[in-house]
């Protein structure tokens, strides 16, 4: 809106704050249909509903969530929401989400969710499907997830992987990181592992705070940048949208909170390729399926070298790509831009490595 604004903009500015007192919100929130089809220790898996007069068809999507993460990342809002985009365009969709997690899951750690959780949702993701391979989709740490997994179970029937902000070299994640500002509460006594150990993980709050932390700036500005765009519907929606998803921000379990602040923070543990789960080590060297890699422009998080550098760990993949799109760390995912970006490079991608596509040989899809 113009500083003296046109008799237009005063018009949808007056609009727009009067569907927002009678109606609550400009976004429409309402979730994607789905159907719970598996669950298990902090796993359930749902499959989206096919959309009215629309024949599923292709190969299935899996969603992965990152910890702590609601849903509505892959599901934000209608008009801004991936697996919107999926379903009506007749792609089955799945997502694998984790609950909430309670004091007695304090000593589930990093191989639960990489050797159990994840292999089970593509798995189980695949038989629904009538035992088509899988498009992996991991957002943030929900991709360091499915990397490992694809390396510690090379028999999943995964027909690509995609990762959306998935930092490898965290030396180069800046210091408001989602996990920094509360793993870096002490000068190295002891304080942070303590308290962790206490609380039995990262409460819901500590980790929302972070991850407002991690964009202070728009967070410090945000009710002047409201003001300015008073008269822009989709930009306020898209806000509403955001506050909810950081609204549903959930805890970390105590031991897999360790794990991350131990290894991957302290460590920086994935940077040479290998992880060390359970005596086993998991080698990125060994993902032998395709693999697509989004940075965003404007990631905070995971700015663009932290997440480029799992490029060259990934020699066993028959191909590698690599996309800088526009966008934080969120909005590269599900932000207005990426109808235009993100979604049609991953839809790109998805049908080059499809299993009815010409020349593409999934892995495990035997």
């Amino acid at each position: 809106m113009d500083l003296i604004p046109k008799p237009d903009q005063v018009v949808s500015a007056a609009g727009n704050v009067a569907h927002k007192v009678l109606y609550g919100g400009l976004a429409d929130l309402r979730p994607m249909p789905r159907t719970l089809i598996d669950e298990g220790t902090l796993r359930e898996v749902y499959h989206y509903r096919p959309a009215a007069a629309v024949k599923q068809t292709g190969d299935p999507v899996l969603l992965v969530t990152p910890l702590a993460a609601p849903a509505t990342c892959y599901d934000l809002r209608r008009g801004c929401s991936l697996v919107e985009h999926f379903v009506r365009a007749g792609r089955p969709t799945y997502l694998v989400e984790y609950g909430q997690v309670s004091f007695r899951d304090r000593a589930l750690g990093m191989e639960h969710w990489v050797e159990e959780v994840v292999p089970t949702a593509v798995r189980e993701a695949s038989a629904h499907a009538g035992g088509r391979p899988v498009h992996v989709v991991g957002w943030s740490l929900g991709g360091i997830f499915s990397m490992l997994a694809a390396a510690g179970s090379p028999d999943l029937p995964i027909a690509s992987l995609t990762v959306v902000g998935s930092p490898v070299d965290v030396r180069l994640v800046p210091l408001v990181a989602p996990l920094r500002p509360l793993l870096n509460l002490s000068d190295g006594r002891g304080l942070v592992t303590r308290g962790y150990q206490a609380l039995g993980g990262a409460p819901k709050p500590l980790v929302r705070w972070a991850f407002q932390l991690s964009s202070f700036q728009k967070v410090v500005t945000k009710p002047l940048a409201v003001a300015r765009n008073l008269d822009d519907g989709e930009w306020l929606a898209q806000i509403e949208a955001v506050d909810r998803f950081t609204d549903g921000m959930i805890a970390y379990p105590g031991r897999t909170f360790g794990q991350l602040y131990h290894r991957f923070v302290k460590g920086n543990a994935l940077v040479g390729g290998t992880f060390d789960v359970e005596g086993r080590t998991l080698d990125l060297a060994d993902i032998d399926v395709p693999v697509l890699v989004f940075a965003g422009a404007t990631d905070g998080i995971a700015p663009v070298p932290a997440v480029k550098a799992v490029v060259p760990l990934l020699s066993g993949s028959p191909e590698v790509r690599f996309e800088i799109v526009p966008g934080g760390h969120l909005g590269m995912l599900t932000g207005r831009a990426a109808r235009g970006t993100t979604w049609v490079a991953l839809d790109e991608w998805i049908a080059q490595w499809s299993s009815d596509a010409a020349g593409a040989t999934p892995s495990g899809a035997g």
